[in-house]
Protein backbone atom coordinates (compact mmCIF):
# COMPACT_ATOMS: atom_id res chain seq x y z
CA UNK A 1 0.00 0.00 0.00
CA UNK A 2 2.74 2.72 0.85
CA UNK A 3 5.19 1.45 -2.00
CA UNK A 4 3.25 -0.44 -4.96
CA UNK A 5 0.14 1.46 -4.76
CA UNK A 6 1.38 4.93 -5.50
CA UNK A 7 3.58 3.80 -8.55
CA UNK A 8 0.46 2.25 -10.27
CA UNK A 9 -2.72 5.05 -9.02
CA UNK A 10 -4.08 6.99 -12.15
CA UNK A 11 -4.36 10.63 -11.22
CA UNK A 12 -8.11 11.77 -10.05
CA UNK A 13 -10.73 11.69 -12.27
CA UNK A 14 -12.99 14.03 -10.52
CA UNK A 15 -10.05 16.99 -11.09
CA UNK A 16 -8.56 15.84 -14.67
CA UNK A 17 -9.79 13.80 -17.68
CA UNK A 18 -7.94 10.58 -18.09
CA UNK A 19 -6.29 9.44 -21.50
CA UNK A 20 -5.66 5.36 -21.17
CA UNK A 21 -3.36 5.81 -24.23
CA UNK A 22 -1.19 7.96 -21.91
CA UNK A 23 -1.16 5.27 -19.04
CA UNK A 24 -0.46 2.46 -21.41
CA UNK A 25 1.34 4.10 -24.85
CA UNK A 26 2.47 0.72 -26.48
CA UNK A 27 -1.19 -1.34 -24.97
CA UNK A 28 -2.86 -2.44 -28.24
CA UNK A 29 -5.92 -1.47 -26.14
CA UNK A 30 -7.36 -1.37 -22.93
CA UNK A 31 -9.67 -3.31 -20.51
CA UNK A 32 -11.70 -1.36 -17.16
CA UNK A 33 -12.92 -3.36 -14.65
CA UNK A 34 -15.40 -1.73 -12.37
CA UNK A 35 -15.13 -2.90 -8.47
CA UNK A 36 -12.81 -5.18 -8.95
CA UNK A 37 -13.16 -6.80 -5.50
CA UNK A 38 -10.39 -9.22 -4.68
CA UNK A 39 -8.58 -8.45 -7.63
CA UNK A 40 -8.85 -12.49 -9.10
CA UNK A 41 -10.53 -11.81 -12.16
CA UNK A 42 -8.13 -8.39 -13.01
CA UNK A 43 -5.08 -10.07 -12.16
CA UNK A 44 -5.61 -13.51 -14.39
CA UNK A 45 -6.79 -11.45 -17.27
CA UNK A 46 -3.64 -9.39 -17.26
CA UNK A 47 -1.01 -12.07 -16.89
CA UNK A 48 -2.71 -13.67 -20.19
CA UNK A 49 -3.04 -10.14 -22.26
CA UNK A 50 0.74 -8.67 -21.17
CA UNK A 51 0.39 -6.31 -24.37
CA UNK A 52 -3.69 -5.31 -22.82
CA UNK A 53 -3.45 -2.28 -20.62
CA UNK A 54 -5.96 -2.55 -17.51
CA UNK A 55 -7.66 -0.12 -15.64
CA UNK A 56 -9.21 -1.28 -12.11
CA UNK A 57 -11.35 0.84 -9.68
CA UNK A 58 -12.13 -0.23 -6.66
CA UNK A 59 -13.26 1.71 -3.03
CA UNK A 60 -12.52 -0.63 -0.63
CA UNK A 61 -9.16 -1.22 0.69
CA UNK A 62 -8.50 -5.12 1.38
CA UNK A 63 -9.77 -5.70 -2.34
CA UNK A 64 -6.67 -3.04 -3.10
CA UNK A 65 -4.30 -4.94 -0.88
CA UNK A 66 -4.96 -8.15 -2.30
CA UNK A 67 -4.47 -6.89 -5.83
CA UNK A 68 -1.24 -5.65 -4.81
CA UNK A 69 -0.24 -8.39 -3.52
CA UNK A 70 -1.05 -10.04 -6.86
CA UNK A 71 0.48 -8.02 -9.06
CA UNK A 72 3.84 -8.14 -6.98
CA UNK A 73 4.18 -11.66 -6.44
CA UNK A 74 3.72 -12.06 -10.48
CA UNK A 75 5.58 -9.48 -11.25
CA UNK A 76 2.41 -7.73 -13.12
CA UNK A 77 3.32 -4.87 -15.25
CA UNK A 78 -0.03 -4.03 -17.04
CA UNK A 79 -2.40 -2.77 -14.30
CA UNK A 80 -3.46 0.80 -12.75
CA UNK A 81 -5.91 1.31 -10.29
CA UNK A 82 -8.16 4.16 -8.92
CA UNK A 83 -8.57 3.10 -5.49
CA UNK A 84 -12.28 4.53 -4.84
CA UNK A 85 -15.47 5.18 -7.14
CA UNK A 86 -15.23 3.86 -10.57
CA UNK A 87 -18.28 5.93 -11.69
CA UNK A 88 -16.08 9.23 -12.25
CA UNK A 89 -13.75 7.15 -14.41
CA UNK A 90 -16.58 6.72 -16.83
CA UNK A 91 -17.08 10.21 -17.44
CA UNK A 92 -12.98 10.98 -17.45
CA UNK A 93 -12.00 8.88 -20.14
CA UNK A 94 -12.58 9.91 -23.72
CA UNK A 95 -14.69 8.53 -26.50
CA UNK A 96 -14.33 5.15 -27.98
CA UNK A 97 -11.16 4.22 -25.35
CA UNK A 98 -12.07 1.09 -23.36
CA UNK A 99 -12.86 -1.87 -25.58
CA UNK A 100 -14.10 -4.05 -22.81
CA UNK A 101 -15.67 -2.99 -19.74
CA UNK A 102 -16.35 -6.04 -16.74
CA UNK A 103 -18.98 -5.30 -13.47
CA UNK A 104 -18.99 -8.40 -11.45
CA UNK A 105 -21.35 -8.92 -8.99
CA UNK A 106 -21.69 -5.03 -7.99
CA UNK A 107 -23.70 -4.27 -4.73
CA UNK A 108 -27.22 -5.15 -5.82
CA UNK A 109 -28.42 -2.65 -3.43
CA UNK A 110 -31.99 -4.47 -3.11
CA UNK A 111 -33.80 -1.71 -1.20
CA UNK A 112 -36.54 0.32 -3.61
CA UNK A 113 -35.20 3.00 -1.73
CA UNK A 114 -31.93 2.86 -2.89
CA UNK A 115 -32.26 1.86 -6.65
CA UNK A 116 -30.95 4.69 -7.43
CA UNK A 117 -27.24 3.94 -5.77
CA UNK A 118 -27.40 0.63 -8.37
CA UNK A 119 -24.07 1.30 -10.91
CA UNK A 120 -26.16 -0.33 -13.68
CA UNK A 121 -28.46 2.39 -15.03
CA UNK A 122 -29.48 4.41 -17.51
CA UNK A 123 -26.56 6.71 -16.97
CA UNK A 124 -24.45 3.51 -16.96
CA UNK A 125 -24.87 2.28 -20.15
CA UNK A 126 -24.74 5.86 -21.68
CA UNK A 127 -21.40 6.39 -20.53
CA UNK A 128 -20.41 2.55 -21.31
CA UNK A 129 -22.15 2.92 -24.97
CA UNK A 130 -19.58 6.31 -25.29
CA UNK A 131 -16.27 4.91 -24.15
CA UNK A 132 -16.18 2.01 -26.13
CA UNK A 133 -15.35 1.73 -29.70
CA UNK A 134 -17.78 -0.53 -32.30
CA UNK A 135 -17.75 -4.36 -31.20
CA UNK A 136 -16.66 -3.40 -27.79
CA UNK A 137 -17.59 -6.08 -24.93
CA UNK A 138 -19.15 -5.29 -21.44
CA UNK A 139 -19.37 -8.10 -19.14
CA UNK A 140 -21.52 -7.85 -16.45
CA UNK A 141 -22.04 -11.13 -13.31
CA UNK A 142 -24.25 -11.27 -10.48
CA UNK A 143 -25.89 -13.70 -8.36
CA UNK A 144 -28.57 -11.61 -7.27
CA UNK A 145 -31.62 -12.41 -9.75
CA UNK A 146 -33.52 -8.94 -9.16
CA UNK A 147 -30.05 -7.41 -10.66
CA UNK A 148 -29.90 -9.57 -13.62
CA UNK A 149 -33.30 -8.85 -14.46
CA UNK A 150 -32.81 -4.64 -13.80
CA UNK A 151 -29.36 -5.11 -16.13
CA UNK A 152 -31.57 -6.77 -18.86
CA UNK A 153 -34.54 -3.89 -18.45
CA UNK A 154 -31.45 -1.31 -19.11
CA UNK A 155 -29.77 -2.74 -21.84
CA UNK A 156 -32.92 -3.36 -23.30
CA UNK A 157 -33.36 0.21 -22.83
CA UNK A 158 -30.29 1.47 -24.12
CA UNK A 159 -30.73 0.53 -27.59
CA UNK A 160 -26.88 0.47 -27.60
CA UNK A 161 -25.33 -3.13 -26.43
CA UNK A 162 -26.68 -6.46 -28.12
CA UNK A 163 -27.13 -9.14 -25.77
CA UNK A 164 -25.10 -12.10 -27.45
CA UNK A 165 -26.61 -15.41 -25.27
CA UNK A 166 -27.93 -17.80 -27.85
CA UNK A 167 -29.10 -20.53 -25.24
CA UNK A 168 -29.47 -20.72 -21.27
CA UNK A 169 -25.81 -22.08 -20.95
CA UNK A 170 -24.77 -18.55 -22.64
CA UNK A 171 -25.34 -17.42 -19.50
CA UNK A 172 -25.53 -19.89 -16.77
CA UNK A 173 -21.96 -21.04 -17.71
CA UNK A 174 -18.93 -19.13 -17.00
CA UNK A 175 -17.43 -18.44 -20.54
CA UNK A 176 -14.23 -20.33 -20.52
CA UNK A 177 -12.06 -16.80 -21.01
CA UNK A 178 -14.01 -15.22 -18.17
CA UNK A 179 -11.99 -15.74 -14.74
CA UNK A 180 -13.37 -16.79 -11.75
CA UNK A 181 -13.69 -14.21 -8.74
CA UNK A 182 -13.86 -15.32 -5.02
CA UNK A 183 -17.39 -13.86 -4.61
CA UNK A 184 -18.82 -15.88 -7.70
CA UNK A 185 -17.10 -19.21 -6.35
CA UNK A 186 -18.50 -18.28 -2.89
CA UNK A 187 -22.00 -17.27 -3.68
CA UNK A 188 -22.12 -21.13 -5.82
CA UNK A 189 -20.52 -22.70 -2.42
CA UNK A 190 -24.01 -21.11 -0.63
CA UNK A 191 -26.34 -22.37 -3.58
CA UNK A 192 -26.72 -19.07 -5.36
CA UNK A 193 -26.44 -19.23 -9.29
CA UNK A 194 -23.93 -16.62 -10.59
CA UNK A 195 -25.65 -15.10 -14.30
CA UNK A 196 -23.04 -14.39 -16.74
CA UNK A 197 -23.89 -11.58 -19.33
CA UNK A 198 -22.16 -10.93 -21.89
CA UNK A 199 -22.88 -7.25 -24.32
CA UNK A 200 -21.82 -6.46 -27.70
CA UNK A 201 -21.54 -2.53 -28.58
CA UNK A 202 -23.57 -1.96 -31.99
Amino acid sequence: METLLPSITIPDPTSENIDPKELFPDAKSIWLELGFGGGEHLATLAKDHPDIGFIGAEPFLDGIGKLLAMIADEDVKNIRLLPGDGRPLLEAVPNNSIERLFVLHPDPWPKRRHFKRRLVSPWFFKEAARIMPSNGILRIASDVPDYVRWTLMHAQNSKDFQWLAKTAADWQNRPSDWPATRYGEKSIREGRSPIYLTFRRQ
